[in-house]
C-alpha cells in the first residue's frame, strides 16, 4: 500500500490479509433508500469515472442476515492496475454518520456496473480490514438485461490445504424490503425511461390494480383447490390469516372511510395547486417591480 497526496493506493499484489470465511452471513435485505441513493450517486458522478463506489452502513441480525439501511459514496480512480480510494473523507462520513446513527455500522461496499470487476477485490480487501466478512452490493444502473439488476456477495477463501489460493466472491439471496409506497417508486427505477412521475392518484390506482389482480389469483386458486389441485395447508393459512386481518366494517362505513380519505386527497392537490400558483404570481410581480 503505497500513500499519495490525495488518495491511497491499493497496488496488485499476492492475496494476503483477505477476509475470514464468510459463512456465518446467511443472507441480505437491503431497504429501497439505499438503491435510491447508489443510483443518485450514480447520476452525479464525474464525467470520466465509470462507476461509483461507496459505504455501506445497517447491522447483522442474530440469524446472520445482513440489514443494509443506509450508505454514502467514497471518492475513488481505478485503472486496470491500481485502484486509489479517499480514505480520509470514507472516514469522515463514517464518524458524521455514527453521530446520527450511532447503532448503524459499516457493513460492507457497493458499487455500480454488472458484477464484480478485477479491482473490486482491491476494494474488498480493504473493507475487510474495516468490518469481518462485508458484503459486496452491485447494482446494474446500465439496465444491461432491461432492468436495474441487483445482487449482493461476500468473499469466500480458496485454498489448497493449508496454503490459501485466492479469494471469490459468492452470490447469496438478497431480500428487497419496501412498503407499498416504495415499490411504486421502485417501479419506476427500473424503467429504462419514465415520462413523467405518477401523482398520488396515479400511484394509488396502480396500487388498486396490483391488489385486485392478487385478489383475482386468490380466487382462481380456490376455486381450481374444489376437486382440480392439492390443497396446500400454507398458503390456506396465509389466506385465512388475510381474510381474518380485514377490519369489520360495514360496507357504507368501508366507503365513507375510502370517500373521506379521497376527499383529503384532492383537498391536499387543490392546496398545492393554489400555492403553486401564488408563488408564481408573487414572482411576477417582483420581476415586474424591479423593470420599473
Amino acid at each position: 500500500m503505497a500513500v499519495s497526496s490525495e488518495h491511497t493506493v491499493l497496488q496488485f499484489a499476492a492475496p494476503s490479509g483477505v477476509a475470514e470465511s464468510a459463512a456465518a452471513v446467511l443472507s441480505a435485505r437491503v431497504h429501497p433508500l439505499v438503491i435510491f441513493n447508489i443510483c443518485d450517486c450514480f447520476v452525479r458522478r464525474p464525467d470520466q469515472a465509470e462507476r461509483v463506489i461507496g459505504t455501506l452502513l445497517g447491522s447483522v441480525l442474530p440469524d446472520g442476515t445482513v440489514d443494509i439501511r443506509n450508505s454514502y459514496a467514497v471518492p475513488h480512480n481505478e485503472s486496470t492496475e491500481q485502484v486509489a480510494l479517499d480514505i480520509d473523507y470514507h472516514h469522515n462520513m463514517l464518524a458524521s454518520h455514527l453521530k446520527v446513527n450511532p447503532k448503524e455500522v459499516i457493513v460492507g461496499w457497493y458499487s455500480t456496473g454488472v458484477g464484480v470487476t478485477g479491482g473490486s477485490a482491491l476494494i474488498h480487501d480493504f473493507y475487510s480490514r474495516e468490518v469481518p466478512n462485508p458484503i459486496h452490493l452491485t447494482v446494474d444502473t446500465g439496465f444491461s438485461n432491461g432492468e436495474g439488476t441487483i445482487k449482493a456477495y461476500v468473499s469466500v477463501n480458496l485454498s489448497l490445504g493449508d496454503q490459501q489460493l485466492a479469494a471469490q466472491f459468492q452470490e447469496i439471496p438478497l431480500d428487497l424490503r419496501m412498503v407499498e409506497a416504495e415499490r411504486v417508486g421502485f417501479d419506476l427505477l427500473k424503467n429504462t425511461a419514465v415520462d413523467k412521475l405518477p401523482s398520488d392518484l396515479e400511484g394509488m390506482e396502480l396500487t388498486m390494480e396490483r391488489l385486485i389482480a392478487l385478489i383475482n389469483d386468490v380466487y382462481k386458486y380456490v376455486d381450481n383447490v374444489e376437486g382440480r389441485t392439492s390443497a396446500d395447508n400454507k398458503i390456506g393459512r396465509c389466506i385465512a390469516d388475510a381474510v381474518a386481518s380485514l377490519p369489520k366494517f360495514p360496507p357504507q362505513a368501508f366507503d365513507k372511510l375510502v370517500n373521506d380519505s379521497l376527499q383529503d386527497q384532492l383537498l391536499l392537490l387543490y392546496l398545492s395547486s393554489i400555492t403553486r400558483t401564488q408563488l408564481s404570481l408573487a414572482e411576477k410581480l417582483n420581476t415586474a417591480a424591479q423593470l420599473l
